[in-house]
């Protein structure tokens, strides 16, 4: 089970579109969530890209924890194609970012 909610991964997917403008915003964001929440998003990632399978999560969570060496926001953000392995992620888990990325659109 994911340690971190829909909504948030959704505001990151957000801003991670939108690299060039909201870098700052981004990294604020996430330096603000929880470490449980931060493993989840790393995991999440991880699954998203494929480097571990939806069943994993908690193996994925555990080695987040476990190899977590730099700043969550600097890992994030240099991977490629992160608000892809995130939605990726999540439509693996059987979750879905789109309704509350429309809502959170609908508010910018």
């Amino acid at each position: 089970m994911l340690d971190i909610s829909v909504r948030k991964v959704a505001n990151v997917i957000l801003m991670a579109r939108e690299i060039g403008r909201a870098e700052g915003e981004l990294r604020a964001f996430i330096d603000r969530l929880s470490e449980e929440e931060q493993i989840s998003l790393v995991a999440l990632m991880w699954i998203g890209r494929g480097s571990f399978d939806a069943e994993e999560l908690d193996e994925a969570k555990a080695t987040a924890a476990a190899e977590a060496t730099t700043p969550t926001a600097d890992y994030l953000l240099g991977s490629p194609h992160l608000s892809d392995h995130l939605e990726n992620g999540l439509d693996a888990l059987g979750l879905s970012a789109t309704g509350d990325e429309d809502d959170l659109m609908g508010h910018r």
